[in-house]
């Protein structure tokens, strides 16, 4: 199986949506149950090759059902959570070059965000931050 290769570790839009479908269902789905949701519905030759790629590149795994015949049924090896993170460092590292600062940056110009949309942001993360804090609960805080 070839796994760990940068280009490989990047979805297409097709792929991501196979594999927002197999994260959604959260148990092992048939290549039938992922066509029936998927729109626009592509060939089923073509959800086939999909799903060899998605295991040749790691994101998958497939096992058969005795009594079943040819069904195939795919899980996850890889969670969205993990996968967004991966993701989300491969661009900060490809495009800011590696600087969170610079990336938020673009994202607030680009965005256009309002002054208020800016402080209710900041508001926020540091809500987020405060309350995953590992002092949280010392000190009467």
């Amino acid at each position: 199986m070839k796994t760990n290769n940068r280009r490989e570790s990047i979805l297409s839009k097709t792929e991501y949506d196979i594999m927002s479908i197999i994260w959604d269902i959260n148990r092992s789905v048939s290549a039938r149950e992922i066509y029936e949701q998927l729109d626009p519905k592509p060939a089923y030759t073509t959800l086939a090759t999909e799903m060899r790629t998605l295991y040749e590149k790691g994101f998958v795994d497939y096992f058969k059902k005795d009594g079943e015949g040819k069904t195939h049924y795919y899980i996850a090896k890889v969670g969205k959570g993990e996968y967004v993170r991966k993701a989300m460092h491969d661009v900060k590292k490809t495009f800011f070059g590696g600087s969170l600062r610079s990336m938020l940056s673009y994202f607030i110009r680009e965005e256009e965000l309002t002054e208020e949309e800016l402080i209710s942001f900041l508001h926020s993360l540091e809500s987020e931050t405060l309350s995953n804090s590992p002092l949280k609960g010392e000190n009467g805080s």
